[in-house]
């Protein structure tokens, strides 16, 4: 089984425009082909790709790079996904491109390297082509008031959800005092600032339940409940991430209200980060999600032939 590298990962990305999809020629004879991309052989593509990007990751390499890139993204695998998207093959070579003329390490980037970051970006893409029709969380307050998503702290409270998550403090007092925590119990949960918006699709809420009830079972003894340190967000947040140098790539799943992310790192502490990297593994393979290795956190995004299952599992479970 191919799967993404497993090469550390942590950085940044441009602005959003109209969610409207960009203009594309069409190809000869006038229609769109309708065969899905074979997404196996996209992500076998992506890795060998990147160990070519990784020897040719110093700065006097900057042409050498422009031409691999040039070469590789043009290979049948890899612009059948590129142009399957909104931006098409040309536009997704062209963000690409950007995205690495201004990328600058930092401890806050997912992206630590250029490797990790044409990584992040090119598998980010699966997620963009299976939900180009949905529309775009452009602003917070459409996060807020959306009636596609849902309270995750209304379930909480009733015990309803199998995973555990924690908010971003609102104040300077609830900063400081989350900051004294750490001090005291540095280890006692991940080291996330939390979820700005603690709100999700009825479906990612399905799944992340699902995932969490499998960890459970499969962990160790003494293995702490699934971690979700990210769900859904604005364009707005994603671009406010990017100016303080996350890897946020735009568009995203996360804006479209289909991603999450799910904290690793932290449970090597307790023997479980292999187990639970198994099994989101093992659910990509089954095609039900697509999976990147951002280093503490993997980013997951819920595949579009697994909706409706998950739709009905969350409508079962709550009683709705």
């Amino acid at each position: 089984m191919r799967v993404p590298s497993r090469s550390p990962g942590h950085q940044p990305g441009p602005a959003v425009a109209s969610t409207a999809p960009a203009a594309r020629r069409l190809p000869a004879g006038g229609r769109r082909t309708t065969a899905a991309p074979d997404l196996a052989a996209y992500r076998s593509a992506v890795a060998e790709l990147l160990v070519e990007v990784g020897a040719l990751a110093d700065a006097p390499s900057t042409t050498a790079r422009q031409v691999l890139l040039d070469q590789r993204l043009r290979e049948p695998a890899v612009a059948a996904v590129l142009d399957a998207t909104p931006q098409g093959l040309v536009g997704a070579r062209e963000t690409l491109l950007l995205e690495m003329a201004r990328y600058q390490p930092n401890a806050r980037s997912s992206a630590h390297d250029l490797t990790a970051l044409v990584r992040i970006y090119l598998l980010s893409r699966i997620d963009v082509l299976w939900w180009r029709d949905s529309p775009t969380f452009l602003t917070d307050e459409q996060v807020r008031t959306s009636t596609e998503l849902v309270d995750l702290e209304w379930l909480r409270r009733r015990g309803l959800l199998d995973f555990r998550y924690q908010e971003q403090p609102a104040t300077v007092l609830g900063r400081g005092l989350r900051a004294v925590r750490r001090r005291l119990r540095p280890d006692a949960t991940p080291r996330t600032a939390g979820l700005l918006f603690r709100r999700a699709r009825r479906e990612m809420i399905a799944f992340l339940n699902d995932l969490g009830r499998e960890f459970a079972a499969a962990g160790p003894p003494g293995t702490p409940p699934l971690w979700v340190t990210s769900l859904a967000r604005s364009a707005e947040h994603q671009y406010r991430l990017r100016r303080l140098g996350y890897a946020a790539m735009v568009p995203s799943g996360h804006c479209l209200g289909w991603a999450a992310d799910v904290e690793l790192a932290w449970y090597e502490r307790f023997g479980a980060r292999t187990t639970l990297a198994g099994l989101l593994l093992a659910r990509q393979e089954a095609g039900e999600i697509n999976v990147i290795d951002e280093g503490q956190a993997w980013h997951v995004c819920l595949a579009p032939a697994a909706r409706r299952r998950f739709r009905r599992a969350y409508e079962a479970e709550m009683g709705v």
